[in-house]
């Protein structure tokens, strides 16, 4: 699986990106999805996942109600819809695949794909 991360950018606290990860294969449908998101100096750390049909989903505490994750298998896409950023989301924000399971959806060291990351700055 190859994943492409899109759709990040530079906004001003407050506002909304929406980012887009597209997936190749003809598995995306059978695999859980993850956002992860590292800040300079910082460990990667846990922002969103749902599984390979959107029936669960999972969000650090201090996203939610703030971002929402989707897919859309038809078009093996993930998305991560971002409302009210902060400063402190700025961070190069990654997506991840790996093959269904029913463990381990917001630990990093659990998938098996990774996109190339896509740049998110929140100005003040």
């Amino acid at each position: 699986v190859q994943l492409q991360a899109s759709g990040g950018g530079l906004v001003q606290a407050g506002g909304s990106l929406r980012l887009s990860c597209a997936a190749s294969g003809r598995t995306f449908s059978s695999y859980d999805m993850g956002w992860f998101r590292q800040a300079p100096g910082k460990e990667r750390e846990f922002v969103a996942a749902l599984n390979w049909n959107g029936g669960r989903t999972y969000y650090a505490d201090s996203m939610q109600g703030r971002f929402t994750i989707s897919r859309d298998n038809a078009k093996n896409t993930v998305y991560l819809q971002m409302s009210s950023l902060k400063p402190e989301d700025t961070a190069v924000y990654y997506c991840a695949a790996r093959p269904r399971t029913t463990v381990g959806l917001t630990t990093p060291s659990r998938y098996n794909y990774w996109g190339q990351g896509t740049q998110v700055t929140v100005s003040s």
